[in-house]
C-alpha cells in the first residue's frame, strides 16, 4: 500500500463508522488522536463533510492507488461496520455503495461479508477458546484470564484483517464465564456495558486496530498506551493482551463482590491491571508469537460459533 492511500482508507473507515448515524465518541477520539500523531488531515472537518453529504464515497474511492488498496479499504470498512454487532441496514447500504465505488462485485466480497457477520453475531455463552494450548478444560480463573489475553494478543499478529473482530467475542465470552463462575446470569448487553465503562467498547477497539493496521509504525496504541515502545502489529498484540487481561481481572473482582463496585472503582482497577499486564507482557511475548504461528482464523471462528 502506498503512503498516499492511508488517508482515503481512514476516511472510508470513518464513513463506515458514521453510516448508522450513531458514531461513538470513542471512535471519533481514537481516529482523531491517531490522525494527529500521524500528521493526517483534520478528521473533524472530514466528519462535517461526510455528515453534510459534500464528501462522497465515490470521490474517496477514486483516490486509492491500486487494487490492493481498494481491497484493503473494503475489508477495513467491513470490520468497522461490524464492530458493535452485525452490520445493520444503513451499514449494509454503505458497504454496497462502497463496493460499487471500488469496482468490487458482491460475489468477490461475499466471503469477507459473511465471516465478519458471523464474528459480530457470535454468542457470548459457550466454552473459552482453547486453541493450541494443550491444557485441560476448567482452569482456575487467573489462568483462564491469562490464556485468553494471550490468545487475543496472538490474533493481533495474524495477517487476516478480520482477526481483529474475533477479539471482541473472545473478550465478551471471558467475562460471561467469569460471571457464571460467580453465580451471575449475564447477557451480551450487560457485558458490553462493563467493557464500555472501562473504555474498551467494541467499536473503539476495532477502530484502533484499523488505524494501527493502516498506519503501521505511525500508529500508537491508545488503549493503555505503548508497551515497550512497540509499534504496528507488535503494539496491537501488546494492547489487546493488556486490555483482555485487565478486563478479565476487573470482571473477576466485580462479580466476586456482587457488582457493588462503582464506575470509578472499576476504572481504577482497570488501570491497575493494565499496568500489571504491561509488566507481564515481555515474559509471555514469545509464547504469544508461537501461538500466532499455529492459529487459523477459520478454526477460531468455528470455535466461537460452537461448531
Amino acid at each position: 500500500m502506498n503512503t498516499s492511500d492511508s488517508q482515503p482508507i481512514l476516511t472510508i473507515a470513518l464513513m463506515a463508522a458514521m453510516a448508522d448515524g450513531r458514531q461513538d465518541a470513542k471512535e471519533r477520539d481514537t481516529l482523531a488522536a491517531v490522525a494527529a500523531q500521524a500528521g493526517l488531515a483534520n478528521l473533524d472537518a472530514l466528519r462535517q463533510q461526510i455528515a453534510a453529504g459534500t464528501l462522497r464515497v465515490t470521490d474517496v474511492a477514486a483516490q486509492l492507488s491500486d487494487d490492493a488498496a481498494r481491497r484493503l479499504a473494503y475489508e477495513t470498512a467491513v470490520v468497522v461496520a461490524n464492530a458493535d454487532g452485525a452490520a445493520g441496514e444503513e451499514e449494509q447500504r454503505f458497504l454496497a455503495d462502497l463496493r460499487a465505488a471500488l469496482g468490487l462485485s458482491a460475489t468477490a466480497s461475499q466471503a469477507v461479508d459473511r465471516e465478519a457477520g458471523a464474528l459480530a453475531s457470535a454468542p457470548v455463552a459457550g466454552p473459552a477458546m482453547e486453541i493450541g494450548t494443550g491444557t485441560p478444560a476448567g482452569p482456575a480463573l487467573d489462568d483462564l484470564i491469562l490464556r485468553q489475553a494471550m490468545l487475543t494478543g496472538a490474533l493481533e499478529l495474524l495477517p487476516d484483517r478480520l482477526a481483529n473482530l474475533a477479539i471482541i467475542p473472545i473478550q465478551l465470552r471471558l467475562v460471561y464465564l467469569i460471571g457464571q463462575r460467580h453465580g451471575q446470569q449475564l447477557d451480551a448487553n450487560q457485558i458490553k456495558d462493563l467493557a464500555g465503562t472501562l473504555g474498551i467498547g467494541a467499536a473503539a477497539q476495532v477502530m484502533e486496530g484499523v488505524v494501527r493496521g493502516v498506519l503501521g509504525g505511525l500508529a500508537r496504541g491508545l488503549l493503555g498506551g505503548m508497551l515497550g515502545g512497540a509499534t504496528g502489529v507488535a503494539a496491537g498484540a501488546a494492547v489487546s493482551f493488556a486490555a483482555t487481561y485487565a478486563l478479565g481481572h476487573v470482571a473477576q473482582q466485580y462479580y466476586a463482590q456482587g457488582r457493588r463496585l462503582s464506575k470509578d472503582d472499576l476504572r481504577a482497577l482497570f488501570a491497575k491491571f493494565q499496568q500489571e499486564a504491561r509488566g507481564l507482557f515481555p515474559s509471555v511475548q514469545s509464547q504469544i508469537q508461537s501461538q500466532a504461528s499455529t492459529l487459523n482464523l477459520q478454526t477460531v471462528m468455528a470455535t466461537i460459533q460452537g461448531k
